[in-house]
């Protein structure tokens, strides 16, 4: 369907932006299976947020993002 193209878009964005957050941070990325259940869990949650106050997905993608990966 095309919501699922546009989704696995998203998805797909998402596990890029955590790939260059990981590396920024000088973190071990995780490996690629559990990079894209974050990316799943992110981008639902981005839509969830997006549903209750609007704003841009783009924003609340990159402070969710944040949220997950911090340095220990």
């Amino acid at each position: 369907s095309r919501m699922g193209f546009f989704r696995r878009q998203e998805e797909h964005v998402v596990v890029r932006i955590l790939r260059g957050r990981y590396a920024g941070q000088g973190l071990a990325e995780p490996a690629d299976e559990e990079l894209r259940a974050m990316a799943v869990e992110i981008v639902d949650e981005a839509h969830r947020i997006l549903r209750r106050r609007g704003g841009n997905l783009v924003d609340i993608v990159k402070e969710l993002v944040g949220n997950w990966v911090k340095k220990p």
